[in-house]
């Protein structure tokens, strides 16, 4: 145990600073009889006494009205295996048609994913297939800066952005991953069925139960190994999303680009192998 009248370390890791933040505010925050409730105004006056800035709080407090709470499993699938899906949302600052242009550039430049369709505040993404992909991944096997795909198990991708107050705008992205979850569920049943298989035929060769049914729990926790290896491709999923959002949350707003237009084969060819040498 850390002795109290040895100071404070001479540096913090990020939890210790969320503590010590957290914790500071509240002291802060109990030295004024503010109530059950503050008004949006009286959270950026306190803000302003500890020296937040008021766009932050005010990103803060959006957020806030936006959020929702982590749903449950909805079955034994979604305990034991995994949701066939995942989501992630966040608030970012910047005009919504930017925002979705930035987001829109960021998939093309950054996932093998192809625009399926895209209306106005909404965009959803497909697998790239054929030689664009296959040019896609060479460009990231050469390119060591070239950020990894993590989306790539995701058989369709969809992105929300919806304004709220000026200047500010909540991006929805959301991954479906039931083919990719449907595999491993078919590779544990597969493992089941040989289970039972192999029981039965040991019961036909030998009167001892034990031994027939022995096949049974080896096969059930084969199953369950199997099942299990989806769990760090959703993983994996959920971190592309929040990846693509901290690239929004981060980007500077201030100058939305245009996409290139669709560049022909031998463009492509070029412009990758250019992406990919690029120092």
């Amino acid at each position: 145990m850390t002795d109290p009248r040895s100071g404070p370390p001479a540096r913090l890791d990020r939890t210790a600073l969320d503590r010590i933040l957290a914790r500071a505010t509240e002291l802060q925050a109990g030295e004024k009889d503010i109530g059950d409730s503050v008004t949006p105004d009286e959270v950026i006056s306190l803000g302003r006494e500890v020296g937040i800035p008021a766009r932050f709080l005010q990103q803060a407090m959006l957020e806030e009205q936006v959020r929702t709470t982590t749903s449950t499993p909805d079955g034994v699938l979604d305990a034991i295996v995994g949701a066939a899906g995942c989501s992630a949302g966040r608030v970012v600052r910047g005009d919504p048609d930017a925002v979705e242009e930035a987001l829109v550039e960021w998939m093309d430049a950054n996932e093998l994913l192809a625009i399926e369709r895209r209306q106005p505040g909404k965009v959803s993404w497909e697998p790239r297939r054929g030689m664009q992909a296959a040019l896609h991944k060479m460009a990231a096997d050469l390119g060591s800066s070239r950020r990894p795909f993590m989306l790539t198990r995701a058989s369709r991708v969809t992105g929300q952005v919806t304004a709220l107050e000026p200047g500010f705008c909540h991006v929805t992205l959301g991954a479906e991953l039931g083919s990719a979850r449907a595999s491993y569920l078919g590779g544990g049943a597969a493992m089941v069925a040989l289970g039972v298989t192999a029981s039965g035929v040991l019961a036909v060769m030998t009167p001892i139960m034990l031994v027939a049914v022995a096949p049974l729990p080896v096969a059930a926790v084969v199953s369950w190994v199997v099942m299990r290896q989806y769990r760090p491709i959703r993983d994996r999923t959920q971190l592309g999303l929040e990846r693509a959002l901290d690239h929004l949350e981060q980007r500077d707003h201030r100058q939305p680009r245009e996409l290139p237009p669709r560049p022909s084969l031998v463009g492509l060819i070029t412009e990758e192998i250019r992406k990919a040498l690029k120092p």
